[in-house]
């Protein structure tokens, strides 16, 4: 039987953030659960693992660019990782205060690992579309995340 409050809630004038946003912090009650518990690695830092395994040499500036979050939890994310001997840092070539960020054997190994789980949880999650609809909605992610107001914004300005 639905939930009469959430149907409302979801149904009210802010359906579209209300409904992204209950995806969203329902899902990472789920998953970064597990993650914390079992690697004891919050989401920022197996995000950021991710990213830097699919983008060797990636600057640590541009992890904040994929993933929108503030700079000081990329930087703690980072430390982590380095510290847990998951990524190394070299210095760019180019510009002496800039960091290029490299998966290690044992970042991609564990990273390995945690995907394996994360592609069951989104077959879960995702299973209730078909697979026109699972287009559709990745399809429409990437047109609202290429938007120009995605992470500024002129109604709640800074």
């Amino acid at each position: 039987m639905p939930d009469r409050m959430l149907d409302e809630l979801l149904g009210s004038d802010l359906q579209e953030l209300m409904s992204v946003s209950y995806i969203v912090l329902a899902n990472n009650q789920v998953t970064n659960r597990h993650i914390e518990r079992r690697y004891r690695m919050p989401v920022q830092c197996w995000s950021a693992l991710y990213v830097i395994d699919r983008f060797p040499g990636l600057l640590a500036r541009d992890v904040q660019r994929l993933l929108p979050r503030p700079q000081n939890t990329i930087s703690r994310a980072v430390s982590l990782l380095q510290s847990r001997e998951l990524i190394r840092i070299e210095d760019d070539p180019h510009d002496g205060r800039a960091k290029r960020l490299h998966p290690t054997a044992e970042g991609t190994a564990l990273l390995a690992e945690i995907l394996a789980t994360a592609r069951a949880r989104q077959a879960e999650v995702f299973g209730v579309l078909t697979e026109d609809e699972r287009r559709q909605f990745v399809a429409l992610c990437h047109k609202i995340a290429a938007g120009p107001l995605l992470t500024r914004s002129e109604a709640m300005p800074d």
